[in-house]
């Protein structure tokens, strides 16, 4: 059959054969860049397909009011968070097993998300085929054996765990490259509250230019526990800032001038700025933290916001009161002394 736009295998098992199912879990394995993906069954929420992505990545949703995955139950919200983690996290593969139970908005959903992460799509079709829609017929080549889930079995790894976020708007444009436009296809809701604008100076250096002049000090140590905490939040700016507040000592107010170009190319160092820019710092990253701050520049980057604009804003006009509530849980005690002291 001919190949789609798309990069995706639809595996038909008509039988529902134990055997696919096994192979399709054997191959997850994100260190290697392969995830498998098991949809909730019969869950009304209209994110739960996206939640059920961030639980394959490694991110677990904190539930409550005051939970800094509240943002999680829009559908939108969760789906950028998704395309942000797989990207840092170099996915390369996803495996969706048991897919002819998907609704046609899941799927178009997934497609959505397939095209913004940039990933291999491999489906499991435990039906008769009669049943595939013509969206999936148009889209993905079809194959009726393991052969596929076996050869994913074998490829070869580990793939980068760290690749480069995509590059800003900006940066793109003078590429000749337009990033995908997420927000058109998919609006976000619009807050009560006017958004904050970032009073930072514009001659003030990023990381990369601080970084030629100044050693970075060193980070403050956080315990385990909480690194395994900040590790598996699913929302990319929550997780980035908590790990800023977690480092740097900063505050819920000083979270607001942190920008793009504040984390270094390499992830290895931020800067912080103080009121009027009299105490600027820069800070040494942890191997620990570098993903979860890259997952906040990639979240950053793919609503084509500027490398200017502040990094946190979006979670600050109107949900800092989780930023709180999540740093006065988690923090209170992680940051004793400096790392390594």
């Amino acid at each position: 059959m001919a190949v789609g736009i798309r990069d995706m295998i639809l595996v038909v098992d008509e039988h529902d054969d134990v055997s696919h199912t096994r192979a399709a879990l054997q191959v997850h394995c994100p260190a290697e860049g392969r995830i498998t993906v098991q949809p909730t069954p019969a869950s009304g929420a209209p994110a739960a397909l996206a939640h059920d992505v961030l639980y394959a990545l490694g991110k677990r949703l904190t539930p409550g009011p005051d939970s800094p995955d509240v943002w999680m139950d829009s559908v939108d919200t969760a789906w950028l968070a998704a395309a942000a983690w797989s990207t840092v996290a170099g996915m390369r593969d996803t495996v969706v097993t048991r897919a002819h139970l998907l609704t046609a908005r899941r799927l178009d959903q997934l497609l959505a998300w397939q095209d913004k992460a940039g990933i291999r799509l491999t489906l499991l079709w435990q039906a008769s085929p009669r049943r595939i829609p013509p969206r999936l017929t148009d889209a993905a080549r079809r194959t009726d054996g393991l052969r596929h889930l076996t050869a994913l079995l074998t490829r070869p790894g580990p793939f980068p765990s760290l690749p480069r976020p995509p590059r800003s708007a900006p940066a793109a444009a003078a590429a000749g490259t337009a990033l995908p436009d997420w927000d058109r296809q998919h609006p976000r809701p619009q807050s009560s509250r006017p958004p904050i604008a970032p009073r930072i100076r514009a001659h003030c250096p990023g990381a990369t230019a601080a970084a030629q002049r100044v050693c970075p000090a060193s980070a403050f140590g956080v315990t385990p526990e909480t690194v395994a905490a900040l590790t598996v939040l699913a929302h990319p700016l929550i997780a980035g800032a908590l790990t800023v507040l977690s480092l740097t000592r900063s505050t819920i107010v000083g979270l607001r001038s942190v920008r793009d170009i504040d984390i270094s190319g390499d992830i290895s160092a931020i800067r912080t700025h103080g009121p009027g820019h009299r105490q600027c710092s820069l800070h040494t990253v942890p191997t620990w933290a570098r993903p979860l701050l890259a997952g906040a520049r990639t979240h950053h980057r793919l609503t084509a916001r500027r490398v200017e604009d502040s990094l946190f804003d979006p979670v600050m006009a109107a949900e800092s009161r989780h930023l709180r509530t999540h740093a006065e849980r988690l923090l209170g005690q992680a940051r004793a002394s400096p790392e390594g002291a």
